[in-house]
């Protein structure tokens, strides 16, 4: 298999490693996995600068949404220590002023000790039509929310709202890029995936049927097979 390159992986707000707990024992075979914490800070650039610090110095990174601004700040910070780059269901898009508005209202629900009802708000916009009865990929969510807890998912919220146009520098990223869409993602749609997939020079995009936002846990056989591809290459 040749020389082994450690992979950092990057969940979503209000997600945990139950995130990419499909695929972790596909992509161990590749060598050293870690899921990246990304609960103690308020800006997408401290989030990333904490991964960077924990990293090894050569390492594939993936992330899905908020892991995946985090990931676009690892790139602005340190793009000669990725080997190759996974973007999955995610945006390179600043905040919208809606979007910041709902945020703040999820986080005064979190405050107000009422995690639960965000996520009862979120998960039917997480996920795609054909799961969004599924009780155990809704029992899972919960989990994420609870293994999370309201403090940091306020914090993840700061980051997500306040996190920069990662637009402008997806031509210099010039490592192996593989970029994934759920085709009924409502949270970042598929225009935002095809759209970085366009700005990368070297990205392959993969849009993925029946599946929303959460792809690694809706479609997790598609999910393991291009990820241990994208490690293979």
């Amino acid at each position: 298999m040749g020389e082994q390159v450690p992979t950092v992986l990057i969940p979503g707000l209000m997600c945990s490693p139950r995130l990419y707990a499909e695929q972790l024992p596909a992509l161990w075979r590749f060598g050293p996995v870690t899921v990246a914490g990304h609960r103690g800070a308020d800006s997408v650039k401290e989030i990333a600068g904490q991964i960077l610090a924990a990293a090894p110095p050569k390492f594939s990174l993936a992330g899905l949404s908020m892991g995946g601004y985090v990931a676009l700040e690892i790139m602005r910070q340190a793009a000669d220590r990725v080997a190759r780059l996974a973007l999955v269901d995610t945006s390179a898009r600043p905040d919208t002023p809606d979007k910041t508005a709902g945020r703040r209202d999820q986080m005064a629900l979190a405050e107000a000790g009422r995690l639960g009802e965000v996520t009862d708000i979120l998960y039917p916009r997480w996920v795609g039509p054909a799961r969004r009865d599924d009780p155990e990929l809704r029992w899972t969510v919960r989990q994420m929310a609870d293994e999370t807890g309201p403090e940091a998912f306020v914090r993840q919220q700061t980051a997500i709202m306040n996190r920069p146009d990662s637009r402008p520098g997806l031509s210099a990223i010039d490592c192996q890029t593989l970029v994934v869409a759920g085709v009924d993602d409502e949270v970042t749609p598929l225009d935002c995936s095809e759209e970085i997939a366009n700005g990368i020079p070297s990205a392959r995009l993969l849009v993925i049927p029946d599946c929303g936002h959460l792809s690694t846990l809706e479609q997790p056989k598609i999910l393991t097979t291009a990820l241990t591809a994208w490690l293979s290459q």
